[in-house]
């Protein structure tokens, strides 16, 4: 199952397909009791549009057969013992994709003749994902961030290591000095290469970058390095060696300050618009600024749902399961302002206050 929601990943995926191209969403669950339910859920949404497929009279038999085959691979593929809040599987001639999203969708079918993406950009924005790199003199480890946890990611070369050094005891004899691990030239060179390797993973995944390792190791990237120049540094051995739990402990208190940070600083740019004039607030209206790439920056609480449907130019309260109704109206918000060069910001429920859910800055 893919997680990483990069920027060329987004691209293909958005590529147009043969039609039919078929987006099968579900919401799942983490934890036992609710994920009883998942694996007949699974099955129920993907005979649902195994369903739509026999019933469009625009699909040959022969296309009919071939989606479908690849709606039963994708379906054999899922893992739900790792299922996260919850799944989109698509399906085309010739392909199938099975994604895992740390962010609820809605059930839902639809074929088209692309994938439908807006709730896996929303997903990944509302996750926030960085990357930790966690740097020794014979071991650099990469893992991947995001929702209250991270893991080790096996990507990009990592994890690096080299042999154990090997001083040479005469010289050290002659010149009367065992050389420091961090100023030896073949370790010094070992990290270079990894701040190298890290460079290019973050040109292809760009993501907040946190360091960790002992402080004549930090000092020593910051000195020589590139990639790791804009990262922020977290004094703190044994990581490279360590546990996913070890290495989560070390890094969330500077993520909670920095969250912390970002709301204080938000709520300031809130109410500075209010002044200005070119505040924003509630579905209607940011689904109308949004469409018209005025939404300069735009903040969502963190479990915010809303179902509503168009009502000629504005958006009005629906049931879920009404005729057009738009169940995932928050996520197409967040998907055209990141489209149109805005700064999306998920905060925790009630940060917003009075304003219901949503509110944002206009551009003009």
């Amino acid at each position: 199952m893919e997680h990483d929601l990069s920027p060329a990943a987004l691209a293909e995926l958005r590529r147009p397909r043969p039609y039919p191209a078929v987006s099968v969403l579900t919401p799942t669950h983490r934890r036992e009791p609710d994920n009883a339910q998942d694996a007949v859920r699974l099955r129920n949404v993907i005979a649902e549009a195994k369903k739509q497929l026999e019933e469009d009279a625009a699909v040959t038999r022969e296309r009919r057969m071939e989606v479908a085959r690849e709606l039963d691979q994708a379906l054999a593929e899922v893992d739900l013992t790792h299922a996260e809040d919850g799944l989109a599987i698509f399906a085309a001639p010739g392909e199938h994709q099975v994604w895992t999203l740390a962010r609820s969708v809605p059930e839902r079918v639809v074929l088209s003749d692309t994938f439908l993406t807006r709730n896996l950009v929303a997903a990944q924005a509302a996750e926030r994902p960085f990357w930790v790199l966690s740097v020794a003199a014979d071991r650099v480890t990469l893992w991947s961030g995001g929702a209250g946890r991270v893991v080790e990611d096996r990507v990009g070369g990592f994890p690096m290591d080299r042999p154990s050094l090997d001083f040479d005891p005469e010289r050290q004899e002659r010149i009367g000095d065992a050389p420091s691990t961090f100023r030896d030239e073949t370790t010094r060179r070992f990290l270079r290469e990894a701040d190298a390797a890290m460079g290019r993973l973050l040109r292809a995944h760009p993501r907040p970058l946190y360091v960790t390792g002992p402080q004549p190791a930090l000092s020593l990237l910051a000195e020589t390095g590139s990639a790791v120049r804009d990262a922020v540094l977290v004094p703190h051995g044994g990581l490279a060696h360590g546990t996913a739990e070890a290495v989560w402990q070390a890094v969330r208190p500077v993520l909670d300050d920095e969250a912390r940070g970002s709301v204080e600083a938000l709520a300031g740019e809130l109410d500075a618009a209010r002044g200005r004039k070119d505040f924003a607030a509630g579905v209607d209206e940011l689904w109308e600024s949004a469409h018209t790439g005025r939404v300069r920056l735009l903040a969502v609480e963190e479990n915010f749902k809303v179902t509503m449907c168009e009502d000629g130019e504005h958006l009005l309260p629906a049931e879920s399961g009404d005729l057009d109704a738009r169940e995932d109206i928050v996520d197409e918000i967040v998907e055209r302002c990141l489209e149109t060069g805005a700064d999306v910001r998920f905060v925790p429920d009630g940060t917003l206050g009075e304003v219901e859910g949503i509110a944002g800055v206009l551009r003009y």
